[in-house]
């Protein structure tokens, strides 16, 4: 069974382990509890990385400072960027996996992305979250913090996102993942100066 939603198929609980079952959905460590109707409930890892400058460049790489959560919580405060990630590592081989935040946490003015909610087919990783905070709130490892769901998709996928070479997020990493978009500008020089090269050899 499959449920409908604006035209497109999201996965069941049913259909979730069905897929797990054949290995084109891949959650660890898994617990059947955290299972909803239509969801899997995801869980915070231990680890959050901040920014150490106020002013950010997308050109350039911004340095992060580490800071593990204790067992007795962290509280987060407006106007910071928390990158985050969760304690799962999961894969997505056929469904487009959609990370939303619980409408418990919320309520508490915990945002979990801010764009960032949408994976790729390909994508195997631990999810990176972009907190931010509405008022001062305290956090815990391992609390529930999220949940994926899973789209159905049409036609063939050319490539997944873990075979692109242009994907920046493929390693394996625990921790969170601060932007790499500085990267788009290297890769970008790096073609002006081939197309300057063969231009001039010509």
């Amino acid at each position: 069974m499959k449920y409908l939603i604006k035209g497109k198929m999201i996965l069941t609980d049913n259909q979730i382990l069905e897929e797990m079952k054949k290995g084109t959905i891949i959650v660890r460590p898994f617990n059947k509890k955290y299972l909803g109707s239509n969801s899997y409930d995801i869980h915070l890892g231990d680890t959050l990385k901040i920014y150490n400058e106020r002013t950010l460049d997308p050109k350039k790489e911004n340095k992060t400072v580490t800071i593990k959560i204790p067992e007795n919580g962290v509280v987060l405060y407006p106007k910071e960027i928390y990158l985050a990630t969760t304690n799962e590592y999961t894969e997505t081989h056929k469904h487009v996996p959609f990370l939303e935040g619980r409408s418990s946490v919320g309520r508490l003015g915990i945002n979990i992305h801010s764009t960032a909610g949408k994976g790729d087919i390909g994508f195997c990783n631990h999810w990176t979250l972009e907190i931010s905070v509405n008022r001062p709130v305290k956090i815990y490892p391992k609390m529930r913090i999220g949940q994926l769901i899973y789209f159905e998709t049409k036609g063939e996928v050319l490539t997944p996102y873990n075979k692109k070479q242009t994907a920046k997020y493929t390693k394996i990493n625990k921790d969170p993942q601060e932007s790499m978009i500085w990267k788009d500008y290297i890769n970008e020089s790096e073609k002006e100066v081939k197309t300057k090269s063969h231009t001039s050899m010509n």
